[in-house]
């Protein structure tokens, strides 16, 4: 029996995205032309939702914050049928140099910056990119719920929280948390043993897994066990695809329903990416991606 991994994925008032998302903390460097054409080959592989930051622009050949924001603002400012076809998610609460700050007041600029860097009058979904563990999380907590009451913004989550950072955040929300959104890949599972996706299951809010791919070392097996290259290549070839389509259905076969944030801003890349919602996984496959990927059998 394999294990489910296509479909779309339901994030509450939002409704139902794709199972892979387009993410845009490369997303720098394109003329309005490329970007527009490298967002609607995305939209044509299924990648309805769109992840950024306002922070997204200081690295990957960028050269600003807010610059990745910047960019897509003028896409979907030439092309505003686009607007209404894209689940349109961002992050803020970083803050170079200081590096975080969650406080009311920032907040509510950041969410205004983004707003006008976009040229949207609505976020769809808003999330707390890293934790300020000098802001109470009822404070973020009212901050949050204020933004969707004004209208600004339809549905909230967090980035790179612990399980105990996000249940002492949701114990304080009156809207629910719709996201979270970990680093997870096949050579990354510590969503998988640190509760991150327990507490996505107890709460009802859909993981956005960043880097299911590695940076890329996944593919090329930098920095990656030996064996799990291994495993990885033999499932792929079984299947008749690449190891990073293997890669994305093993991120995708979570029963916490993730969905993979794909990064690359090569066209090809973003087409092939849709092979892995073919592959057909076992969970002997999962298991052994586990086991080769922690160096160590299960007990």
């Amino acid at each position: 029996m394999t294990l489910d991994i296509s479909g779309s994925r339901t994030l509450g008032v939002l409704g139902d995205v794709g199972p892979l998302a387009f993410g845009h903390w490369r997303f720098v460097g394109h003329d309005v032309a490329d970007a527009t054409r490298l967002l609607e080959t995305a939209l044509e592989a299924g990648m309805t939702l769109v992840d950024t930051a306002d922070v997204y622009g200081l690295d990957w050949g960028g050269t600003a914050f807010g610059q990745a924001e910047e960019l897509l603002g003028e896409v979907l400012a030439a092309n505003p049928r686009l607007r209404d076809e894209i689940v349109l998610a961002t992050k803020g609460g970083i803050l170079p140099p200081v590096p975080y700050d969650s406080s009311p007041g920032r907040l509510r600029t950041a969410l205004d910056d983004s707003l006008r860097r976009l040229q949207t009058d609505r976020i769809d979904l808003y999330q707390i990119h890293r934790p300020d563990m000098y802001t109470h999380p009822a404070d973020v907590a009212a901050t949050l719920d204020g933004f969707i009451d004004s209208g600004k913004v339809r549905a909230v989550g967090v980035s790179n929280h612990t399980p105990a950072q996000t249940d002492a955040l949701v114990a304080h929300l009156r809207h629910p948390l719709t996201t979270i959104q970990p680093q997870y890949s096949v050579a990354h599972l510590d969503p998988q043993r640190d509760g991150t996706f327990d507490l996505a299951m107890r709460i009802g809010a859909t993981p956005l897994a960043w880097s299911p791919l590695g940076g890329g070392g996944i593919v090329t097996g930098e920095g990656i066990r030996t064996d799990l290259g291994v495993v990885l290549d033999r499932i792929a070839g079984r299947e008749g695809v690449d190891r990073a389509a293997v890669a994305l259905a093993f991120v995708l076969a979570h029963p916490s329903r993730p969905i993979a944030i794909v990064g690359s801003q090569n066209p090809e890349r973003l087409r092939s990416s849709v092979d892995a919602l073919g592959v057909e996984l076992s969970r002997q496959d999962v298991y052994d991606l586990v086991q080769a990927s922690e160096g160590r059998p299960l007990p």
